[in-house]
């Protein structure tokens, strides 16, 4: 059996004591969560989290450190996502850019008011990706390295 887990990125942005988070509809649902999605197919994942934080707030994004690297399972529908989290900031808004399809509204929420909202976040990596930020968890940005793939060719051809 080949296992597959969803490659996912999220942005953890704090200002002030307040988290960029999204508003979002997921299987009916309204749910909070940061912003994240999936990473493409031959995009690396720095970009991919500046992309999807783009795409779903239309703030530009400056990834500074990784938080973290999150395995979960979903239990309602068995899927296991691998999420990588980054901590960093926002430079500017564009606010005539539509959001992506799903997202309703963009909120600053501060820690107690995702923990008071507990059952309306999109999953638990939320509010951990939050707190272990808010623990100073912090990797550089190159602790993940993404090989280009000439390199890897390169790399075969000699073996």
């Amino acid at each position: 059996m080949i296992w597959k887990p969803e490659l996912t990125v999220a942005a953890v942005v704090e200002e002030r004591g307040r988290f960029l988070i999204v508003e979002e509809r997921a299987a009916r649902r309204r749910v909070f969560n940061q912003p994240a999605g999936h990473v493409e197919e031959g995009e690396d994942f720095v970009r991919a989290v500046v992309r999807e934080t783009l795409e779903e707030t239309a703030w530009q994004f400056e990834p500074q450190a990784i938080v973290g690297v999150y395995l979960w399972k979903n239990p309602t529908n068995q899927k296991t996502f691998l999420r990588v989290a980054y901590s960093g900031t926002v430079s500017s808004q564009d606010v005539s850019r539509p959001l992506d399809v799903g997202i309703l509204r963009v909120h600053w929420l501060t820690r107690d008011q995702l923990l008071g909202n507990e059952a309306r976040l999109r999953s638990p990596m939320v509010l951990r990706c939050v707190d272990d930020y808010l623990a100073g968890v912090r990797f550089p940005l190159g602790l993940l390295s993404q090989l280009p793939p000439e390199q890897v060719a390169a790399r075969a051809a000699v073996l």
